[in-house]
């Protein structure tokens, strides 16, 4: 099986879209306004911005962490949690061997959190 979709509540649905067009640096797919549903791709997987949907967790890949971090608070994003240190991965049991999984959590325009998640080289490798 695989994950082709995955909806995120938009109580605005206009002020999500700009927020997750900024965050994600792409313009939606398709946008349906008198249904609710907007819709962006997210490497293949669908995130669908709906109105009336429950919040969910994303967790999205982003290479540069940090910088993310800081770019995103600049412009006024709630920052959750800052970046960390989540896990080592000795094997690729769970990620790719050899690397360390960072990730922080932000506060989308929703309310919603949001997990960015960062893969670098493990410290010595």
């Amino acid at each position: 099986m695989k994950v082709i979709q995955i909806a995120q509540r938009a109580v605005d649905l206009e002020r999500a879209t700009a927020f997750y067009s900024r965050l994600l640096g792409a313009e939606p797919l398709a946008s349906f306004e008198q249904s609710g549903l907007v819709f962006f791709d997210l490497g293949g997987v669908r995130l669908l911005l709906e109105r009336g949907a429950p919040p969910a967790l994303l967790y999205l890949e982003q290479p540069d962490l940090h910088t993310a971090i800081s770019r995103l608070e600049g412009a006024g994003v709630k920052i959750v949690a800052p970046p960390q240190l989540i896990f080592t991965h000795p094997d690729a049991t769970l990620g790719p061997a050899g690397t360390e999984e960072w990730m922080a959590f932000i506060e989308d325009s929703e309310g919603n959190t949001v997990a960015l998640v960062s893969r670098t080289p493990a410290a010595g490798d």
